[in-house]
């Protein structure tokens, strides 16, 4: 036997008739996308809505066309993913303000696209890089670590912060075999260092991102070039870092020199190392936990911000490790 949760109406309206067009969506697209989202009904007259639905959701609903509606105010382009991550948010933590989130630009890319939070995890993970000297962005695949990453180095880079960035990655392989490849030494890593590369042409376009590789600006770079050498007034990321030893993070870890910060992301769960090698990524969280100026940021499911169908797809491997763990 169980209670039926009360069904209830609730009201919300709009004073100006061209922000109303914009939150509703050209026919009601918008609207259609939150009765979907929340299990609701709207009715609308002019620009007053009736909200029909359990009082859970209908109170949902209003905070979050109220919000909406506050980020179309100040002139927020409102996209149907917008959507999708303002009801999450909205969900885990009644009290956040979208405009804090979505509002905080970090860069505004070649295509006047506007990079910024979409999540209460990726908000607290930019906070952690303006303020913190090493910042570990811990999670499963698209999540937004190393594409939020690299916005913030640009960012830092063109606000002359830093003066170069530096872009490392453990050349890894995943599970398959590359085979003899040609040309020299930085064209054989160049496969494991691509999704670097796809980052910096997506903000600055690809003739401004190239330009600033070939000056030196830029440096993109298998981990095993670390070795050595000290990095000063720089922004580096080292990617896919579940795939270092603890002798490699330790290494990449100590490159570190004045003016500099580091940022290092990866998934604990997708290690390719060889069996039974440990990954300095979790030897790292465990031994540099409390240390200040060193901020640790976890990502879950719910903060995949790519196709919704890759949430789905990390919710069911996760669900198909814990029924092997159990066994």
């Amino acid at each position: 036997m169980y209670l039926e949760e009360s069904h209830t109406r609730g009201h919300f309206r709009i004073d100006d008739q061209g922000l109303a067009v914009l939150l509703f969506g050209q026919q009601n697209k918008n609207l259609k996308q939150i009765e979907r989202i929340l299990g609701v009904r709207f009715g609308s007259r002019g620009s007053e809505l009736s909200i029909e639905g359990s009082s859970l959701q209908v109170s949902l609903a209003q905070r979050l066309l109220e919000q909406l509606l506050e980020l179309l105010r100040e002139g927020y382009p409102l996209f149907p993913p917008d959507i999708d991550y303002a009801v999450r948010i909205l969900s885990a933590d009644s009290r956040a303000r979208l405009k804090d989130i979505f509002l905080d630009t970090i860069f505004i890319s070649f295509r006047k696209k506007i990079i910024s939070p979409k999540s209460l995890s990726q908000k607290a993970y930019i906070d952690a890089i303006r303020h913190s000297d090493v910042v570990f962005g811990i999670g499963p695949a698209g999540t937004g670590k190393t594409y939020l990453a690299m916005a913030m180095g640009v960012s830092f880079l063109m606000s002359k912060e830093v003066s170069r960035i530096v872009l490392v990655r453990p050349a890894v392989e995943a599970g398959e075999k590359l085979g003899f490849l040609p040309g020299d030494l930085v064209e054989k890593v160049n496969p494991y260092l691509r999704p670097l590369y796809d980052a910096l042409y997506d903000m600055l376009g690809f003739e401004k991102g190239q330009g600033l590789i070939e000056k030196g600006v830029v440096e993109v770079a298998p981990l095993a070039f670390m070795r050595g050498r000290t990095l000063n007034d720089a922004f580096v990321i080292l990617d896919e870092a579940q795939n270092t030893t603890p002798e490699q993070m330790k290494m990449f870890l100590t490159r570190l020199g004045f003016g500099s910060r580091a940022v290092v992301t990866g998934d604990a769960t997708q290690t390719d190392l060889p069996t039974g090698k440990a990954s300095g990524l979790m030897e790292a969280m465990r031994i540099l936990k409390g240390i200040d100026r060193i901020a640790f940021n976890h990502f879950t499911d719910a903060d995949v911000v790519r196709h919704p169908i890759v949430q789905a797809i990390v919710q069911a491997y996760d669900r198909a490790t814990l029924k092997s763990e159990e066994k």
